[in-house]
């Protein structure tokens, strides 16, 4: 079964660019060349979209070949198909990688022991329930990349005809 998916590069330094470009590549198994934009919310940085579509797991193989730049912001997204649940992977230096599973309107679906986990950590007092599912839900991986979400100038913008 195929999938569809975006890559968001968020902020890539100019010389990390074009290794990007190979590492998507390497994982399409087809040559790519993005559309790399200034970044503003990170002078000196560039940023690009890419639509893909391929095999259900091409949104963890893409993130598995750019997590290891630590200079290098980005999200990829890959939607439900009929043999497995939409993804989302998003990266920061700091934060280091964030995986979800998303059901078919693009709510993160935590699954049952990660919650009971963060309830039972909570009642023995050793973490801040609030913090916990903040943190399931990918919030502090948000708040560092909307900065960089915002559609700058020059940034592609997709226009939505047809709200389900």
């Amino acid at each position: 079964m195929t999938t569809r998916g975006v890559l968001y590069v968020h902020s890539a330094p100019r010389a990390l660019c074009p290794h990007v470009e190979w590492a998507v590549a390497g994982v399409l198994g087809t040559r790519v060349n993005l559309d790399w934009i200034r970044q503003p919310a990170a002078p000196g940085t560039w940023r690009s979209e890419f639509s893909f579509k391929g095999e259900a797991g091409t949104a963890s193989k893409l993130a598995s070949a750019l997590r290891g730049w630590h200079l290098l912001r980005f999200e990829v997204t890959a939607e439900p198909c009929p043999t497995a649940e939409g993804e989302r992977y998003s990266c920061t230096p700091e934060l280091g990688i964030f995986h979800a599973v998303t059901g078919i309107h693009g709510d993160i679906l935590i699954p049952e022991d990660r919650l009971r986990a963060a309830l039972l950590r909570s009642q023995r007092g050793e973490s801040d329930l609030e913090a916990d599912l903040a943190k399931l839900l990918g919030k502090p991986w948000d708040d560092e990349l909307e900065p960089f979400r915002y559609a700058g100038e020059g940034a592609p913008v997709r226009w939505l005809h047809q709200v389900v």
